[in-house]
């Protein structure tokens, strides 16, 4: 009776990533002419300088394309290998179809299965343990996961509250199977009890915004800053410590912590919280802003060349719903 072969191990992972920001600013002294607010009060609440606005006849898609396009011009990759595409995006270009599809066409691709997450600022993760899990079944190879939002369309720019907050942006990665050790393991999470703290309330079918529609309010992005504030550094906090322990890792284990880019007093809460040192804790917040999905994978895409291979990262975001989560993973890049 001859041996069965063994099945070779292989690893979903990263291997290659692209980002794109519109070149509009929309800077802090912008804003003192718009609202009661300053640079000085912005930058210490937030630590937020700058955010980056599309145009208006542009759609979160468009800043996608872009993306892609940036990681095709700088990795040997081929458009026509794709087999998947995962969207992480609050702001889709329309309820339907999906922007993923909307994508497959702009990028001329056929028979490519195509998707949107959303799960608001932790969309990202939930995309990329969705798209290292297709990857893990065998069924597909290479696959765009990509956190894009363009959150500006949805901020009244009269309000204060999160005016100085959002920005538009979007950053890819490219997943494949590797002989390397990748994407690690995953703890991503939600409960349902924060819908009245931060969302959205207009467009869906409970407030579906037509013509007669009075309460255009439900349009816009609202948030109770305080209890977000609260819940983030709590949720990121124990989401990080819990999937390190799951792992038999330490904080020393870990080269590199990639937050959501919400608020820098968050991101140096959380950091002081899991006990990484400040330089380990990544951000690029001063300049982009909170650009919902878009702010891991842009924030990996901006330091990518202080990364060595071999590299553990930890991911860590907080979005609406409440949702949360955290991710490792070895860089193969």
């Amino acid at each position: 009776m001859t041996n069965k072969p063994q099945k070779k191990t292989t690893y979903p992972s990263i291997t290659a990533i692209g980002g794109y920001v519109p070149e509009n600013k929309r800077t802090n002294e912008d804003l003192e002419k718009i609202s009661n607010t300053n640079d000085e009060w912005i930058t210490k609440r937030t630590g937020i300088k700058e955010r980056r606005i599309l145009d208006k006849d542009l759609a979160t898609s468009d800043m996608a394309i872009r993306a892609i396009e940036n990681l095709l011009v700088n990795h040997n990759k081929e458009l026509s290998s794709i087999d998947a595409i995962i969207v992480a995006t609050s702001t889709p270009d329309m309820p339907m179809p999906s922007t993923a599809n909307i994508i497959c066409g702009k990028l001329n691709l056929k028979n490519v299965w195509a998707f949107d997450i959303n799960a608001a600022c932790s969309g990202f993760l939930y995309a990329l343990d969705m798209g290292a899990s297709l990857v893990e079944t065998g069924r597909y190879s290479n696959i765009l996961v990509i956190g894009a939002d363009k959150i500006s369309t949805f901020v009244d720019i009269n309000d204060r509250s999160t005016n100085i907050l959002f920005g538009d942006g979007a950053g890819v990665v490219w997943l494949e199977p590797t002989d390397e050790e990748g994407i690690t393991d995953a703890l991503l999470l939600s409960n349902g009890l924060g819908k009245e703290y931060l969302n959205i309330e207009g467009g869906g079918s409970l407030y579906p915004l037509n013509s007669s529609n009075e309460d255009k309010e439900k349009a816009y992005i609202k948030q109770d800053g305080k209890v977000v504030f609260k819940n983030a550094v709590i949720g990121m906090s124990e989401a990080c410590k819990d999937l390190l322990n799951r792992n038999n890792f330490t904080i020393n284990d870990i080269d590199w912590l990639v937050p959501h880019q919400a608020n820098k007093r968050i991101i140096d809460a959380v950091g002081k919280e899991i006990g990484i040192e400040s330089d380990k804790a990544l951000n690029n917040i001063t300049y982009y802003g909170n650009t919902i999905a878009a702010t891991i994978p842009l924030c990996i895409w901006e330091h990518k060349e202080k990364f060595k291979k071999g590299d553990r990262l930890l991911l860590t975001a907080f979005g609406a719903g409440f949702s949360w989560g955290a991710s490792i993973l070895k860089w193969t890049i």
